[in-house]
């Protein structure tokens, strides 16, 4: 998919200088993960493997596993291949996101909800801004995510965050805050990624449990890309090279408009902004603003 560049709204701009001068921000290029990340919980379950070049994750009965990122990142473009534990995953929850921490923390994430074989995988994604989500979409995959590998993106720049599979945009969070809706700006964040159980809810609402028998699940990843800025105390300058950060004013064009719109059309299974039973006051103003 091809994306427009257009001139980068001064308020953008204004946000984004205020950031160079509270921390480094410096443009990351493909990764490794020795280099990159921190395998941080499950004993053992969670591998890197082939010189850096791949990452498995491993749930049983005693435990999943994780790993996160050594650096935070204040707007970027993140791509991770993952290939999504095959069979019967029904119980099971892979995580792929970005957060902050603490009470008022901003996220973005990818939640891949196992199922029974030959069903289909449910791709769950949210936004949170200053602690508050609530902001769930719902799709199917238009393809087996078992079988190879597939890439899964976000782009978060100071306008908008879009998520993207396989280069297909299928949605987008834009920067609504000139109407009051707040938007995550601020706080770097790391990338984290986790295999666990969660068969009280992930399958059915939890009327489909795990079955151990099936253990150990595992999935995979590799091919890490994160063009994007690395914060830490210190100085004040990005990367020179230009080219490099285009996704600083990257937006869908009619092309990528037409794309998430299919995608929307036909793969998506659940979106808050139409979910008026459950907000009976009225949906959130990003609803129909955006």
């Amino acid at each position: 998919m091809t994306s427009s560049s257009p001139s980068f709204p001064s308020t953008s701009a204004n946000m984004f200088v205020s950031f160079l001068a509270m921390g480094v921000l410096v443009v990351a290029a493909v990764g490794n993960f020795n280099q990159d990340f921190d395998i941080t919980w499950g004993d053992g379950r969670a591998k890197i493997l082939e010189n850096g070049q791949l990452l498995t994750l491993s749930l049983d009965k005693t435990s999943g596993s994780g790993f996160r990122s050594k650096n935070q990142y204040l707007f970027g473009k993140i791509d991770m291949q993952l290939k999504l534990v095959p069979g019967n995953s029904a119980g099971t929850v892979t995580a792929y996101y970005l957060s902050s921490l603490g009470s008022a923390h901003d996220e973005i994430d990818f939640e891949f909800l196992g199922n029974l074989s030959g069903d289909p995988y449910i791709l769950h994604t949210n936004v949170f801004t200053q602690g508050k989500g609530n902001r769930e979409q719902q799709f199917y995959l238009w393809f087996d995510p078992t079988k190879d590998f597939h890439t899964y993106s976000v782009l978060w720049n100071p306008q908008s965050i879009i998520f993207y599979v396989d280069g297909t945009p299928i949605r987008e969070f834009k920067n609504l805050e000139s109407n009051g809706i707040a938007f995550p700006k601020s706080q770097p964040m790391w990338i984290y990624s986790s295999l666990w159980n969660a068969d009280d809810w992930a399958t059915r609402g939890g009327l489909v449990k795990t079955d151990w028998s099936q253990a150990p699940f595992t999935a995979s990843y590799r091919n890490f890309n994160a063009q994007a800025c690395i914060w830490s105390s210190g100085s004040s300058s990005c990367s020179s090279n230009s080219s490099s950060k285009s996704w600083l004013t990257q937006s869908l064009d009619t092309t990528g408009q037409a794309r998430i719109k299919w995608v929307q059309q036909n793969y998506m299974i659940y979106n808050y902004c139409t979910d008026t039973k459950r907000f009976p006051q009225g949906l959130p103003p990003e609803c129909s603003l955006a």
